[in-house]
């Protein structure tokens, strides 16, 4: 049996299939669908997909300060200059911004342990419910994009795509070192 790969001109049919391509030939698709997925990401479908149906008044600048605080908060103090520095703005732009979640209830502000005159960044209950909204519905987007996979397609795609996104995290990590 001969394998195949969608060809992109017929991206929107996926049924539609070649022969299975080169080496070069299937890096150029992964590059072609990184652009693509650049492209959706640029776009922030997700997140205007979860504001749309959440209905909550937030934008999208919330939602990734919200974000951030998660991600940083189990392996660094979150302050206001780490959220800034994360979302790569200006650090009175990123106090605007969690003075108002501060103020929605959606974060809290705590004294530092290390250092009582820094302030932290915590997220509350509630803005712990909004970031599980936000990932059902994520969830939900990728189960309808996945549709009509099998159970093995999608466990197979998942393995290989963290693969690839650690690749090229990786690379990143050297660039940065090489800059520095």
């Amino acid at each position: 049996m001969q394998n195949t790969v969608p060809s992109p001109a017929d991206r929107d049919d996926p049924d539609q299939t070649m022969p299975a391509a080169a080496p070069d030939t299937a890096l150029a698709l992964v590059g072609q669908a990184m652009t693509r997925m650049r492209l959706l990401i640029g776009r922030r479908f997700i997140g205007r997909i979860a504001l749309k149906r959440m209905e909550t008044g937030l934008e999208l600048s919330d939602i990734d300060a919200i974000g951030v605080i998660k991600r940083i908060g189990g392996h660094a103090e979150a302050t206001v200059g780490a959220i800034a520095e994360q979302m790569r703005i200006d650090p009175s732009r990123g106090s605007r911004i969690v003075a108002d979640l501060v103020r929605q209830g959606l974060l809290e502000r705590a004294a530092s342990q290390e250092d009582g005159r820094r302030s932290l960044v915590r997220i509350t209950d509630t803005g712990r419910g909004v970031l599980d909204q936000i990932e059902a519905i994520k969830q939900e987007t990728i189960r309808e994009a996945t549709d009509g996979w099998t159970e093995k397609e999608i466990e197979t795609f998942a393995r290989l795509y963290m693969r690839f996104t650690q690749g090229l995290e990786a690379q990143f990590d050297r660039f940065e070192q090489d800059e520095a």
